[in-house]
C-alpha cells in the first residue's frame, strides 16, 4: 500500500504570477528617466519642468521601455518618480556630508543626481541665516578664595562642581550642523516642489479649460453649420418649386398658343371653303 501511494504522481499547485504594480520602476527604466529628465532640466538652465516637458520625458521613457501596455508611463508617474529620487538623494547627501567624507554612497544614481541638483542645493544654503543650534557647552565659575565667616550661624560653602568633559558635544557638532543644514534645504525644496506642483496643476487646469473652450467652439460651429445647411436646403427646395411652376406655366402658355393657332387655321380653312362654294353656285 505504501508503494502504491508513493508511485502516484503528486499534483503541484500552479504557480501564480507575481502581481505587477503599475508604479513599479526597474533600474533600467529609472536610469532612462533620469537621463531624459536631466537633459531637459539642463536645457531649462536647472529650471522647473512644465507639463509639456514632463510629457516629452514620458515619451522618451516609453520609447525604450513602453513596448508593453502595462509598462507605459504617464507624465504624472514620471514626475512622482523624480520627486522620490530627489528625496532619496537628499538622504544620501546628508549621510555622506555628516561623515566628513568617511562614507561613500553606494546608490547607483547618486553621482548623476549630485551633478544635476548638487550645485543647486549648495547655492540654496542661507549665508546670512543664524548657525544651527548645538548643545551648550557648560561653564563653571570658580569660587572666590575668600576665607569663610567665623560666625557661628554661617552656612557651609558649596563645593565646586567637577569639570565636565565637553569633547562629546564638540565631536557631534559637525553632525548636528549637517543635519540642520540638510533639514533647511529640505524645507526649501519642499516649498519649491509645492510651488511647482501648484503651477503644474494650474497649467493642466488651463489646458483642460482650453480644451473645453475648443470643444464649445466646435459645438457652436457645428450648430451654425447645421442651421446654414438647413437654410440652404430650404432655399433649394423653394427654387426647385419655383422652377417647376415656371416650367408648368411655360408649358401651359405653349399649349394655349398651339390651340389658338389651330383654331385660327381652322377658321381660315372654313372661310376659304365657304368662298369656293359661293363661286360655284353663281
Amino acid at each position: 500500500m505504501g508503494d502504491l501511494t508513493d508511485s502516484l504522481p503528486t499534483s503541484t499547485a500552479p504557480q501564480r504570477p507575481a502581481p505587477f504594480r503599475e508604479d513599479c520602476w526597474s533600474e533600467d527604466a529609472t536610469s532612462t528617466l533620469v537621463d531624459a529628465w536631466g537633459r531637459r532640466y539642463m536645457e531649462l538652465n536647472r529650471g522647473n519642468l512644465r507639463q509639456k516637458d514632463w510629457q516629452e520625458v514620458a515619451d522618451a521613457v516609453n520609447a525604450r521601455h513602453g513596448h508593453v501596455k502595462k509598462a507605459r508611463r504617464t507624465d504624472v508617474q514620471c514626475k512622482n518618480r523624480i520627486d522620490t529620487i530627489k528625496k532619496k538623494y537628499k538622504i544620501e547627501k546628508a549621510r555622506v556630508t555628516s561623515s566628513n567624507g568617511a562614507l561613500a554612497s553606494s546608490w547607483p544614481f547618486f553621482s548623476r543626481l549630485d551633478a544635476l541638483i548638487g550645485p543647486t542645493m549648495s547655492a540654496k544654503k542661507p549665508s546670512s541665516a543664524s548657525p544651527p543650534l548645538a548643545l551648550p557647552l557648560p561653564y563653571w565659575k570658580t569660587p572666590s578664595p575668600a576665607a569663610p565667616s567665623a560666625s557661628v550661624g554661617a552656612l557651609p560653602q558649596k563645593r565646586p562642581m567637577p569639570a565636565v568633559d565637553d569633547s562629546y558635544f564638540r565631536r557631534n557638532y559637525s553632525a548636528v550642523a549637517a543635519a540642520a543644514a540638510a533639514e533647511a534645504v529640505d524645507e526649501d525644496d519642499d516649498e519649491e516642489e509645492e510651488e511647482e506642483e501648484s503651477r503644474w496643476s494650474a497649467e493642466r487646469s488651463g489646458d483642460v479649460d482650453g480644451m473645453r473652450q475648443l470643444a464649445r467652439a466646435i459645438e457652436r460651429f457645428g450648430e451654425i453649420y447645421e442651421k446654414v445647411e438647413a437654410e440652404k436646403q430650404k432655399q433649394m427646395f423653394e427654387l426647385e418649386k419655383q422652377r417647376m411652376q415656371f416650367v408648368k406655366d411655360v408649358e401651359f402658355q405653349r399649349m394655349k398658343m398651339f390651340m389658338d393657332t389651330q383654331v385660327q387655321l381652322e377658321k381660315i380653312k372654313r372661310a376659304k371653303r365657304s368662298g369656293l362654294n359661293g363661286e360655284r353656285i353663281r
